[in-house]
């Protein structure tokens, strides 16, 4: 993996989580799909649209497919349902080293560092736990903490508030495009942090 980073100099960075620093891509699909199965959707859940909808909060992902299929899951227990599939599985999970280099060169630099991820709070945490990096971060933003997840600025935009630093001047790493969206609402500078080799076309 090569990551170019932007000429700028920044202030701040934002860190996405699953499929940024950790290559939990693979494991987040195969747990959706369990949790279809499990509370017997008749959720399609295609490879292509589960990186469509990369970074998009838990429980919307159940409200988008309620939408598409005209039915009524309730999305909070399924999500949770599905998070605990996927706790099942962390056992598989590998950070992705280029990712968390840099964010342990940055902080050494004294530059502030955050994570703005669409996961659940409690998986997060322990997600960066299995990857080294338990109490890394000083500043972590879920869903839990804004009115509106990504595509929507406002996770972006509270991790620089909390880092004290100018949307202009904080960098964003995100692997999906429904947080390249966010980080362009924010009025931020982007580096999108490429699928890991060895994934197939779903992991």
């Amino acid at each position: 993996m090569s990551i170019q980073l932007p000429a700028a100099e920044f202030d701040g960075y934002v860190f996405d989580c699953d499929g940024t620093l950790a290559n939990t891509m693979p494991i987040h699909y195969r747990a959706w799909v369990a949790a279809f199965k499990k509370y017997e959707t008749p959720f399609v859940f295609e490879e292509d649209f589960f990186y469509h909808l990369g970074g998009t909060p838990t429980p919307r992902i159940v409200e988008i497919f309620n939408e598409k299929y005209g039915t009524h899951f309730d999305a909070h227990t399924v999500a949770h349902g599905k998070e605990e599939i996927f706790e099942s599985l962390m056992h598989d999970l590998t950070p992705i080293d280029e990712v968390v280099a840099l964010a342990r060169r940055f902080k050494a630099e004294g530059k502030p560092v955050a994570v703005a991820s669409g996961g659940m709070r409690w998986i997060v945490d322990k997600t960066l736990a299995m990857i080294g990096l338990e109490g890394f971060f000083p500043i972590i933003v879920t869903p839990e903490n804004v009115q509106r997840g990504k595509p929507f600025p406002d996770m972006f935009l509270l991790a620089a508030e909390k880092m004290g630093t100018a949307p202009a001047r904080t960098l964003v790493f995100e692997d999906a495009q429904t947080g390249i969206l966010a980080a362009v609402a924010a009025g931020m500078q982007y580096v999108v942090v490429p699928r890991p080799l060895g994934d197939s076309k779903a992991a």
